[in-house]
């Protein structure tokens, strides 16, 4: 039995097993969420849909009278005529529920027109049409907040308007609207609104949005007082396809329609074409078209950007600082000298290893010099103040754009329930706001069960993350022996090879070939888990959609967290730290010797694991983007291709585009967050790592305006007040990467070593000159091994003895006492001087950082003053506004008391003067 068979017997038999389904709202809740919802008398058929024919325009955006806006279409298969025996009563059920949906959608006051597919005879869709009366039931009950008069405030105008004005879509293309006071919508005080034209009072994306609530609330089942409701079920049982809100036109083809604002076509021209690439974004006509949640992601998106190019900036410039600076550094003239480091013999590096002289590591101690140097440390300080303004000016600009796009009080006024949330409310608890009983799918013992299951879920994942890195670590344990062994003798046999020697080395090969693994192993359990994490937060339940995608974003980023990050994690702060010595080497499950780093640090690795992470997941990333939807679109137009001479309506045009994930933008905000964690987390390894992200951004935003514009269908608009959870995500990350970049510092580079030898050890008494010097470094950075002390399971194969015959000693990297000390092999003083010095760098690094953090955190107000100003303008036309309209209400309810008191005093005075009359 197919997926959609069950789901359509899940329908039917939920009423025998309890009806989980069935929603138990009282009809006063109903009729407050829906008011305009009118209940059929028991036995009364549902009403019919009106069929009618394509008009043959394919720019229309209206029903066949050309005067009723398609608000909405849903779209439906009939399979009366191939449905086999066993399917049919599948259909039947189909075409049952599909007959009450859409005729409860009447009854809520929607209006509706069916045609069919001008491709597909069996393939039909059903416009849907809001009535203004409809409109304004529903604004209200969603509190849209619409225009009462313009704003009468000065427009604030800036120093660097001047230049930025030069990057805008110009004016006469994409006009600039109007700035309205606004206040959430009262049908009793429609008059008081700013209502110029009724059929454009309420833009097309608040249309869409409102007949999208009414599609999650019309039932598809009613028997007596009982309502199953929720257009996802229908969706998911294959009653209908998809419902989508139409394009206004083609992306690259204007409409022929007068109307026509041709919005979608303005957006590719001059925001998703690539000629459009150094454009700032019409974030307004984003807004408008697509909704405030696709406007806040793009809105937040460039902002990043932009602040990303000071970061690129400064790193590009300590990359040429250290790339400059390489060839004139002491300690790597050190290592590359024939006569220092080509006389240095250094310890095998694993169990019958062979030895090596230290020079062969030249050319990588110069590339060391590149990101270890003290422009690092400058960058990684940067780094933690730029991250902190970023934070702190994306909040001020935050404010501006809820206030704009009328968001300020979203989330406390105008979020519904989600219906699956409504569905399942079958149990009674008193709310304690309100003291009277309400329903709730769970009880608390239910509620704690699903959230012990969603946790125990996401932590047993997190544990199979890290179980695949120590799979990794073990390959690299065991692959470093082969590559060591076989590396240097396949060079030799290939003489043409030879030039690469010194580039070609067993940490090398190493760390390159578990990158790429780790990667493959990072995206095969990011596409499991993906799955798990959504059925854990369905079987949650959570209340609302911003509840929801909450609770899914912290799983999907803390199982995201440690996938991508544990590797680096593992090169920056173990690998190469418990290692003990040559003659008592630390073996991971008693046979694998653990891994050292280079004689330079571990620091290269790590920065060669960050941009093999970084690099292929963004053409991962633009793959799946770019070319799958692409490929899914012309194989679709492909199949379906019909003859030249038929015309295709705008609602069959845009159901030949892909559907947009039910997760919408949360894998772009994911991808993003995790780019920003390899930006902040690991930047003292990588100073190129902003530049990168800069370029990648760049392509993001063009790629994304691209792809939501013209290879998707048109997305259903939603209000969004802020980036949501991701914002205090975005905060943990920025406090958590200044601790991880002074750890980078102090514990993955030899900068402290560096400090402490020449500031310490590179004077009297510990040598025998005045001055302050690195000559000299490597040689006290290397402690000595007698060979004649190694193990019998850690020394070098026989074979070493014909290639080093005279071998007595070896180096190797560490600061111990030399095998003629009464402490040897012990931690020498020259240890415990470094580890003061990374002790007491890093809390007085992190302190001083942090305490600029919060500095600048309180210099920096959230919201602008002018805003505040304009904020409480706003309020106050508001309250005006409603004390007059209820004091013209009351009036109007008093005047028939008014006018008969005022009756009954007339009528004493006429009868007296009457009586005077008649008196004289």
């Amino acid at each position: 039995m197919t997926e959609t068979e069950d789901d359509i017997n899940e329908l039917d038999s939920e009423t025998e097993n309890g009806d989980v389904e069935m929603c138990l709202m009282s009809e006063v809740d109903y009729s407050e969420q829906a008011p305009t919802y009118k209940s059929r008398p028991d036995g009364e058929a549902a009403p019919k849909v009106k069929q009618v024919d394509f008009n043959g325009n394919p720019d229309s955006l209206f029903f066949n009278d050309g005067i009723r806006r398609i608000d909405l279409v849903l779209v439906y298969e009939d399979e009366s005529k191939t449905a086999s025996e066993k399917k049919g009563s599948v259909y039947r059920r189909k075409q049952r529920r599909r007959e009450c949906f859409e005729g409860s959608l009447m009854d809520f006051g929607v209006e509706l027109e069916a045609t069919q597919s001008v491709i597909d005879e069996k393939m039909f869709y059903v416009k849907l049409h809001m009535p203004f009366e409809t409109l304004c039931s529903y604004a209200e009950v969603l509190h849209i907040r619409l225009p009462i008069q313009p704003n009468d405030l000065a427009p604030q105008s800036y120093s660097y308007n001047c230049f930025t004005k030069h990057f805008y879509p110009s004016e006469d293309v994409i006009a600039k609207e109007t700035e309205f006071f606004t206040a959430p919508f009262r049908k009793d005080q429609l008059n008081r609104f700013h209502v110029k034209d009724r059929d454009k009072f309420f833009t097309p994306a608040m249309r869409s949005r409102m007949a999208y609530y009414v599609l999650n609330r019309a039932p598809y089942d009613i028997r007596g007082n009982m309502k199953k409701y929720g257009f996802s079920k229908l969706l998911n049982g294959g009653v209908y396809k998809d419902a989508y809100p139409l394009h206004d036109c083609r992306f690259n083809v204007k409409s022929k329609e007068p109307s026509c604002p041709n919005e979608r076509f303005l957006l590719y021209n001059e925001w998703a074409h690539p000629k459009s690439f150094y454009k700032m974004q019409p974030l307004n006509l984003i807004r408008k078209y697509f909704g405030e949640k696709i406007g806040i992601y793009f809105a937040w998106l460039g902002f990043y950007t932009i602040m990303l190019s000071l970061a690129a900036a400064v790193g590009l410039g300590c990359f040429i600082y250290g790339y400059r600076s390489r060839e004139s550094s002491t300690w790597s003239k050190e290592v590359c000298d024939p006569e220092i480091g080509g006389q240095i013999v250094m310890c095998p590096q694993c169990d019958n290893c062979l030895y090596w002289r230290l020079n062969i590591t030249c050319e990588s101690s110069k590339r060391l010099c590149i990101f270890d140097n003290y422009g690092t440390l400058v960058f990684a300080v940067f780094m933690s103040i730029w991250v902190t303004l970023f934070l702190e000016f994306w909040k001020r600009y935050q404010a501006v754009l809820e206030h704009d796009w009328d968001t300020v009080e979203f989330l406390q006024q105008e979020e519904q329930p989600r219906p699956e949330y409504e569905a399942k409310c079958t149990h009674e608890r008193m709310n304690p706001v309100t003291k009277s009983n309400e329903k709730v799918p769970y009880t608390a013992c239910g509620k704690c069960m699903r959230v012990t299951c969603g946790i125990s879920t996401v932590l047993f994942w997190i544990l199979l993350i890290i179980a695949s890195v120590v799979g990794v670590i073990v390959y690299r344990l065991a692959m470093f022996i082969v590559f060591s062994v076989e590396l240097r003798s396949g060079l030799k046999d290939h003489k043409e090879l030879e030039p690469f020697k010194e580039f070609i080395t067993p940490q090398m090969a190493t760390s390159i070939t578990a990158s790429i693994i780790s990667f493959i192993i990072i995206m095969i359990l990011n596409n499991v888990y993906e799955k798990i994490a959504i059925w854990i937060t369905d079987f949650e339940l959570p209340r609302t959609k911003t509840e929801y995608e909450n609770s899914l974003t912290l799983k999907m980023f803390l199982f995201q967290f440690v996938n991508y990050y544990s590797s680096c994690f593992y090169i920056a702060f173990f690998k190469g730290k418990v290692v003990g010595y040559p003659g008592q080497p630390v073996y991971w499950f008693g046979k694998f010797r653990n891994e050292e780093c280079d004689p330079g640090g571990c620091l290269t690795e790590l920065t060669t694991q960050l941009s093999i992470i970084m690099t292929g997941k963004a053409v991962w990333n633009n793959i799946q983007e770019v070319l799958l939807p692409w490929l899914k679109n012309l194989i679709f137009r492909r199949c379906t291709q019909v003859g030249s001479e038929k015309v295709i309506p705008r609602w069959e045009q845009d159901y030949q585009l892909q559907q947009i994930g039910k997760l919408g933008l949360f894998y772009e905000y994911l991808e993003m967050v995790i780019q920003f964690g390899f930006v902040t987390l690991f930047v003292a390894s990588f100073p190129l790592a902003p530049l990168l992200a800069l370029i990648n951004n760049l392509c993001e935003i063009r790629v994304d305006a691209w792809k939501i514009t013209t290879q998707f269908r048109r997305i259903v608009p939603e209000k969004a007040q802020d980036i949501g959870a991701w914002q205090p995500i975005l905060q943990g990350v920025a406090i958590l990467a200044v601790a991880t970049n002074a750890a980078i510092i102090a514990f993955t580079s030899d900068m402290i070593p560096r400090l402490v030898y020449y500031w310490a050890f590179s004077v009297n008494p510990y040598t025998g000159g005045s001055d302050h010097t690195m000559a000299g470094f490597i040689n006290s950075s290397l402690s000595v091994f007698n060979v004649d002390d190694f193990t019998e399971k850690s020394r070098p194969n026989e074979d070493t003895k014909l290639i080093w015959p005279n071998i007595t000693t070896c180096r190797y990297r560490d600061f111990r006492y030399p095998p003629s000390h009464h402490n040897q092999y012990e931690f020498s003083i020259y240890y415990w001087h470094v580890i003061a010095a990374k002790l007491a760098f890093m809390i007085v690094v992190e302190h001083i950082v942090y305490f600029s953090k919060f500095m600048l955190s309180y210099i920096i107000p959230d919201v602008p003053e002018a805003l505040k100003e304009q904020i409480k303008r706003e309020r106050y036309l508001t309250q005006k506004i409603l004390h007059e309209t209820n004091i013209e209400q009351l009036k109007e309810l008093m005047k028939p008391v008014t006018e008969k008191l005022q009756n009954q005093v007339e009528e004493p005075e006429l009868e007296l003067e009457l009586e005077l009359d008649l008196k004289l």
